[in-house]
């Protein structure tokens, strides 16, 4: 990836739409969340800070993406409400959430035969009207993104054709160029390897940093995750441990009973934050 998202600022959308929300505001109200009849979180309430990079982290199984799932509008709860702007998000148009909420999914698939620059361009969906040509902004959008993320030369690919890191980039890129405030993000570093899960993650930061987008991801990544995060929510078997800034919240024991992992806690000396160094059988 060699650009960054000062890109993206300097070519934004000039969609009113876009612009005139007036706040943004996500959260759980006493959520029961679940497959069949298997319950993963029982009377669940997170409100994610606006404008904040919130990051969600717990063993496999714990919940994580079940959450992720509920915010984005894609489980409908049992029990409770998720709320977006204040109202139920369920009540609300497809399109209207479409234009606030975005989401890189765990494992997305792409249609047979589709290629690169057709996939991202997929991101403009919600600010497309009926009849309505494509517009140059539109073009900026996606041409944008596929820079930002690194792949413009995989353009006229088959997203079929691509390796498992540069489809990933490419989902990315589709998210991006949805252009919302609020962007869900599960997984995303899946598939790529350091160098570019750090560069990934370096551009979700400025995502946030540089243009105030809210940013919510589940990651594995723990030294990524305290690294990252304005708000790390801690869960374990479908509850919230602890949230709040990595400083604040990260100790040897958190860890423990969270991850049941025997650790040490430094300070990452490139960015001062919480660094875990699992104890494992050699100590």
């Amino acid at each position: 990836m060699t650009a960054t998202v000062t890109e993206i600022q300097q070519n934004k959308s000039n969609d009113t739409d876009y612009q005139a929300l007036p706040e943004l505001s996500l959260s759980t109200q006493s959520v029961t969340l679940g497959y069949d009849q298997t319950i993963i979180a029982n009377n669940l309430s997170v409100d994610i800070p606006e404008g904040k990079f919130s990051i969600i982290v717990g063993p496999n199984g714990c919940g994580k993406s079940t959450l992720l799932r509920a915010l984005s509008r894609l489980l409908p709860p049992t029990s409770g409400q998720v709320r977006l702007n204040g109202q139920d998000i369920h009540s609300l148009p497809t399109r209207e959430v479409a234009k606030i909420l975005g989401l890189l999914p765990q494992s997305a698939i792409a249609p047979d035969g589709i290629k690169v620059v057709d996939l991202v361009a997929r991101g403009r969906f919600p600010h497309q009207k009926w009849f309505q040509p494509w517009r140059e902004q539109d073009q900026i959008a996606v041409e944008s993104a596929m820079k930002a993320t690194g792949i413009m030369e995989f353009a006229q690919h088959h997203v079929d054709q691509l390796s498992g890191g540069q489809k990933q980039r490419v989902w990315v890129a589709m998210a991006l160029a949805q252009e919302t405030p609020l962007l869900l993000l599960d997984e995303p570093t899946t598939y790529l390897d350091i160098a570019h899960q750090i560069e990934l993650m370096d551009l979700f930061q400025d995502l946030n940093r540089l243009q105030g987008h809210t940013m919510v991801a589940v990651l594995h990544d723990l030294n990524h995750a305290c690294r990252y995060a304005d708000n790390l929510i801690a869960m374990k078997a479908g509850k919230i441990i602890a949230s709040g800034a990595p400083k604040d919240i990260v100790t040897e024991a958190l860890i423990e009973d969270v991850f049941g992992l025997p650790c040490m806690i430094l300070e990452d000396p490139v960015s001062g934050t919480p660094l875990i160094i699992p104890k494992g059988r050699q100590v």
